[in-house]
């Protein structure tokens, strides 16, 4: 029987560190799907080790639940502002989200940018006030912020706790109620949106699919031929099934469920994100997604030459459940062979690189990481650069553009003229301050904390070094942020060249603004300084543009106390032991080498 009215497709959105796996966990509980408490103590949807870690969750999850009578998927979505891909997606393959803030901090910048996400895909949203065991909490106080800021009735929100399980039925019978069934046809052809895809070792690769219209049928293991239809390219399923929350192989998937096909095809790079299923090549595709784009590069290198091709398999295996992992080949002559790889931002970045450490075991060296900049030339050429040793020539250039965004910051007030600092600082225009939480006048409840949203346009490259920290030290944790991409604008932008006893270090090399190149330049050879071991003669660091030095620093020389044997006498018998010490060293600083010890670079390069 398939019975759409008895189908609900939810998700939750929310801000990082809010409770989403938390509450998925006690829902789980609540519906007795996860019988495997041995298993997995918390967190069931979290699967990687890293998401137990960090308490964050990087993929999404799907799980099939019954409560009622009524079957229920929920999709598990992730909060932080890198993985926003993964949160539309899953948006696309639902009718309703449950929008969660927590109660101790109430609405952050995510919480409103995802909502105003769901609410552009039509979804239905059921405010949920999560984590009201904590002490010392004004349950009014956000009930309060909620309705005005997002709109809702105080009498819509449903307080639970994802710690407890408080409330959790009640929030269960709402979603049935107020949750729209999903709307389709099984007599038309088949339509299934792929909201996500992984690679399984004994599958190949598996897609979670969201089926809008038609069914799809693998009865007595017969199935039959399936066609990508962006990507024209067609497979026989191998197995379908659903999530409970693990694999469950099942003979029929029926139109508005959730579950997963098995291609037993070994290549992912068939089965994008966002891409219609169907069983006829002319079915019309459902609207997809814009393809991830990386926005922050960097140069992974291992630390030994060995681990070369460990690398490059760790690399392949997890582009193969990440969709917005790109990389290429690069080569150094200090560092040897390694690989270019573009990322959605800088926590995606460090996930990507701890996973890299942890499940494939691979020691990481990693340079700095860089935006993309268009260059125009004299000839009327565009060419993207990366790496400061792309850059062309300064007499072939005509332009040179980066990419620029606009930050939204969700802050209290009291932190505002900090922030705005912060920013100027950054090379951001203001742009606007929107107040929030202005209370409404037949109820004259104003809240304690007075919300803003302040505006600013900046480049991306002044976003991706230490910008997120130092706003969360500004504001005390209080303050969130968003940003989306604008376009790309002219910059005065000049390669710095690191030198090492006069000698260029390609992989310290890095461009900046040509007014902010001498400060950065000034910090990093002090740095340099402390880092990079004494030798027996003294090693100059510094840092040029073309052939001007703007910088510079020295690592003194180790010296052995030569006049020591020495018991008074002449003053003469001690100059002429230092003289001789003197010229050997003259004579070492020409033909000797600095060679940079690998802990030595890896604390250049976090700077």
């Amino acid at each position: 029987m398939n019975n759409l009215e008895k189908i609900r497709n939810f998700s939750i959105i929310a801000h990082i560190d809010h409770g989403k796996s938390t509450l998925a966990d006690r829902i789980l509980e609540a519906t007795s799907t996860n019988t495997r408490k041995e298993k997995h103590s918390e967190r069931i949807l979290d699967r990687l080790d890293l998401e137990q870690e960090r308490g964050i969750t990087i993929k999404l999850q799907a799980c099939k639940m019954s409560w009622r009578g009524y079957e229920l998927n929920l999709i598990d979505t992730p909060g932080h502002v890198d993985f926003s891909y993964e949160v539309s997606r899953s948006l696309a393959a639902c009718e309703s989200a449950l929008l969660l803030v927590d109660a101790s901090q109430g609405i952050q910048a995510q919480t409103l940018s995802n909502a105003k996400k769901a609410l552009d895909l039509g979804l239905t949203l059921i405010p949920v006030l999560n984590k009201i065991d904590l002490p010392n909490i004004d349950i009014e106080e956000r009930k309060e912020e909620i309705s005005n800021l997002l709109g809702f009735k105080k009498e819509e929100i449903i307080e639970v706790s994802g710690k407890t399980g408080e409330n959790v039925p009640l929030l269960l019978d709402t979603i049935i109620e107020k949750c729209p069934p999903p709307k389709g046809d099984a007599k038309k052809p088949l339509q299934a949106l792929i909201f996500d895809s992984f690679y399984d070792e004994h599958r190949g690769v598996v897609v979670a699919i969201r089926v809008f219209n038609g069914e799809i049928d693998h009865k007595n293991g017969k199935a039959k031929e399936l066609f990508m239809l962006q990507k024209q390219e067609s497979f026989t399923p191998t197995e379908i099934g659903i999530f409970n929350p693990d694999m469950e192989k099942i003979e029929k998937l029926n139109c508005g469920e959730v579950g997963y096909i098995a291609t037993g095809l070994k290549d992912i790079k068939y089965f994008t994100v966002g891409d219609t299923i169907s069983n006829k090549l002319d079915t019309k595709p459902l609207p997809g997604y814009k393809v991830p784009k990386a926005n922050v590069f960097a140069t992974f290198f291992p630390t030994d030459t060995d681990e070369y091709e460990p690398l490059q398999t760790a690399l392949n295996k997890l582009a193969l459940n990440d969709a917005a992992l790109t990389f290429t080949d690069q080569r150094s002559a200090l560092l040897g062979s390694g690989f270019r790889c573009g990322f959605l931002g800088l926590l995606h970045m460090q996930i990507v690189q701890e996973r890299l450490e942890r499940e494939y075991d691979v020691d990481l060296l990693i340079t700095a990481p860089t935006v993309e900049y268009k260059i125009k030339t004299v000839d009327g050429e565009e060419v993207s650069i990366q790496t400061p040793s792309e850059l062309p020539d300064p007499t072939q250039l005509e332009e040179i553009l980066e990419p620029w965004v606009r930050v939204e910051i969700l802050t209290p007030d009291k932190y505002m003229g900090d922030l705005m600092n912060l920013c100027e600082h950054n090379r951001g225009d203001y742009v606007t301050t929107k107040y929030l939480n202005q209370s409404s006048s037949e109820d004259n409840i104003q809240l304690k904390e007075q919300y803003i949203i302040i505006e600013y346009d900046m480049p991306l490259a002044s976003l991706i070094s230490n910008f997120f920290d130092l706003l969360k030290n500004i504001s005390s944790g209080y303050a969130s942020m968003e940003y989306e991409f604008i376009d790309y604008f002219p910059v005065d932008l000049v390669k710095v060249e690191v030198l090492v006893n006069h000698e260029e270090i390609p992989a310290l090399s890095f461009l900046e603004t040509r007014d902010r190149a001498r400060p950065k330049s000034v910090k990093l050879l002090e740095v340099m300084k402390e880092e990079i071991p004494r030798q027996q003669f003294t090693v100059p660091l510094q840092a040029a543009i073309g052939s001007k030095i703007i910088a510079r620093e020295d690592v003194k020389a180790l010296r052995k106390d030569v006049t020591a044997k020495l018991y008074g006498g002449d003053y003469s018998r001690k100059k002429k032991l230092l003289e001789k010490q003197k010229k050997g060293k003259k004579r070492l600083k020409q033909v000797g080498q600095v060679t940079i010890p690998q802990e030595a670079f890896l604390a250049i390069l976090k700077t």
